[in-house]
Formats: C-alpha cells, sequence, structure tokens
C-alpha cells in the first residue's frame, strides 16, 4: 500500500472523484450470504475510500449511494439501504470531523424516507464546519433524472419571460444541474468489473476519466483507490487538443 501511494503526485490528483459502488450484490452470493450482507459489508469500503481521499486531499468525492432506479429492488433490500445510510452517517460522523469531511447529497432526496431525510439533515449540519473534502451522497440521483430537471427549470424561466431561449447553451443548462456548486468530475471509477455508467453524471462525464476495478465494492480498499489515482496521472488529458498542443501550451 505504501509503495502505491508513494507513487502519487499530490500537485495532480483529480480535484473531484466519483465512484460507482458496484458488486455488493453478487459479493455476498460467492459467500453465500444475502444481498442486504454484501450492502452492510461495505461499510468499510466507504470509510476506507474516503479517508484514503481525504488524507491524499482529493477535495471533491461523490459516491452513487442509490440510483433513482434502485427502487425497483426487492422492498426489503430497499428498507435496508435506507436504514443502513442512516446507522452509517451516525457511525460515521467522528470520522468526518476528524477529517474536516463536509457532507453534502445530491439528487431527489424528496423521495427518500423521513428517516433517511432527517439522518442526511443532521449530518450535513453536524459537518457544515469541514474545510477539508466535501463528501457527496448521490442519492435518488440519475443522471437522466438530472439533465430533465435542469431543462425544465430552463423551460420555466423561458415560459416566465426571464430567460432568452436564443441565449440557452452549455453554461446555462450546467448551472441548473444539481452539481452546479462542485466542479466536474475528472476521475470516475467503477468497481466489480463493469464498464458502464450506470446513469451516473451523464453530463458531467464528458471529460472524465475511467477506471475500472474488477474489485467487487466490500473489497475496495485504500491501496485500490491509490492505484486508480496513480492510473489517471499516467494519462494525457487534451480535452480534444493534439499531445503537440499541449507541450506547446506548458512550454510555450
Amino acid at each position: 500500500m505504501q509503495e502505491l501511494e508513494q507513487q502519487i503526485d499530490k500537485e495532480r490528483l483529480p480535484l473531484h472523484v466519483g465512484v460507482i459502488m458496484d458488486g455488493n450484490g453478487r459479493w455476498a452470493k460467492g459467500q453465500g450470504k444475502p444481498r442486504v450482507f454484501g450492502h452492510h459489508s461495505a461499510v468499510e469500503s466507504v470509510r476506507a475510500t474516503v479517508e484514503a481521499c481525504a488524507e491524499l486531499g482529493v477535495k471533491y468525492l461523490t459516491l452513487y449511494a442509490f440510483s433513482t432506479e434502485n427502487w425497483d429492488r426487492p422492498q426489503m433490500e430497499v428498507g435496508a439501504l435506507m436504514q443502513l445510510l442512516v446507522d452509517t452517517i451516525g457511525s460515521e460522523m467522528k470520522m468526518m470531523l476528524d477529517n474536516g469531511i463536509r457532507l453534502a447529497t445530491i439528487g431527489d432526496t424528496d423521495g427518500l424516507p423521513s428517516a433517511t431525510r432527517e439522518a442526511l439533515a443532521f449530518g450535513i449540519e453536524q459537518t457544515s464546519g469541514g474545510e477539508g473534502m466535501t463528501l457527496i451522497l448521490a442519492l435518488n440521483y440519475s443522471g437522466k433524472w438530472d439533465i430533465a430537471r435542469a431543462t425544465r427549470q430552463l423551460a420555466r424561466e423561458v415560459a416566465a419571460g426571464r430567460l432568452d431561449p436564443d441565449s440557452l447553451d452549455e453554461a446555462a443548462l450546467g448551472s441548473r444541474l444539481s452539481t452546479h456548486a462542485y466542479p466536474d468530475p475528472e476521475l470516475i471509477i467503477r468497481t466489480s468489473g463493469e464498464h458502464r455508467l450506470s446513469n451516473f453524471f451523464l453530463w458531467q462525464a464528458a471529460y472524465a476519466e475511467f477506471y475500472f476495478s474488477p474489485v467487487f465494492w466490500p473489497d475496495f480498499r485504500k491501496p485500490d483507490l491509490y492505484a486508480a489515482v496513480v492510473d489517471f496521472q499516467q494519462r494525457e488529458r487534451r480535452f480534444g487538443k493534439t499531445s503537440e498542443q499541449l507541450k506547446q501550451a506548458t512550454n510555450p
């Protein structure tokens, strides 16, 4: 672990890391356990990832915790996930405070159970003074929901005469997304060997680097996070330009 961490250039960290936490159910099945067992076992992975990012100096970490599509899962599993979220906010409060972590959420949180909303509000209030990393929980969130919501807002503003439709551009839509207060992710990690976004950050991921880990989420630990960051730092981020243009820009 130490060898991997030492390879990381602290001056070139991704500003915002997004994580699609996948594989809890398959991991539990491999253990001969119910899916809920995988979710409970994944709390240690959340703690390790949050601590690793905070210790490195990553400024924003978004965990894709519950998508709008997850409501279609068995009711018992959904209820267990909601209760686990409540329990985890309480049990990890000291860790967040010790690391100067500020908790935030994105998504349609009004659709969550009242106990979950209360726990989130408590966690956000308690950690509001954190000056280190911002931990963003994507709850009842999907990229399509986010874009549709922003589009409806723009449409209402145009209909009310507050906005000229000819002025609508990428910045206008981006400023209405639920992530408008945060920079776009530079690195998106997905665990369990799957290679898809699953409706996460569809707009925001336009120029993100992707890292697909074969590790199931309950087994994901600090060395796995370090490996993703090392891989990120080995890539050339061109944003549509050529390698020669980038070299000229850095060496005028």
